[in-house]
C-alpha cells in the first residue's frame, strides 16, 4: 500500500503563488495532482511520470508547474498566477503502472488526505 502526504496548501491573494509537494512512501512512476472545489467534482489538475513526460489540464496551463524528485519520492505542483477558481482541496494521487490512462480519479488507486488551496480576490 502506498501512502502519500501532501502539504503546503493555504491561503493566497489573487495573483499569488502556492507550492504543493507530495511525499510518497515509496518510489512510484506515476504521479499526479487532482482538486475539487465545493460542491464540485473532483477534477485532474496534472500529472507526471518518471520519464519526466507532463500533461496539464488547460484551466492550469502555463500557470502551474509540476515536478518530481524519484529520489525523494517527492511531486510538486509550483502553482503561479492564482485566481479564485483554483480555490479548493488538491489532492496527491499515484499509479504504478507505466501506461497513460486519462486523468481521472478512478485511474488512480492511492490518494493523500488532501490540502486546502484558498485564493481570495
Amino acid at each position: 500500500q502506498v501512502q502519500l502526504v501532501e502539504s503546503g496548501g493555504g491561503s493566497v491573494e489573487a495573483g499569488g503563488s502556492l507550492r504543493l509537494s507530495c511525499t510518497a512512501s515509496t518510489y512510484i512512476y506515476k504521479m499526479a495532482w487532482f482538486r475539487q472545489a465545493p460542491g464540485k467534482e473532483r477534477e485532474g489538475v496534472s500529472v507526471i511520470d518518471s520519464s519526466g513526460r507532463t500533461a496539464y489540464s488547460d484551466s492550469v496551463k502555463g500557470r502551474f508547474t509540476i515536478s518530481k524528485d524519484d529520489a525523494k519520492r517527492t511531486l510538486y505542483l509550483q502553482m503561479d498566477s492564482l485566481k479564485p477558481e483554483d480555490t479548493g482541496v488538491y489532492y496527491c494521487a499515484a499509479d504504478s503502472r507505466v501506461r497513460w490512462y486519462p486523468l481521472q480519479p478512478p485511474y488512480y488507486p492511492y490518494w493523500g488526505q488532501g490540502t486546502q488551496v484558498t485564493v481570495s480576490s
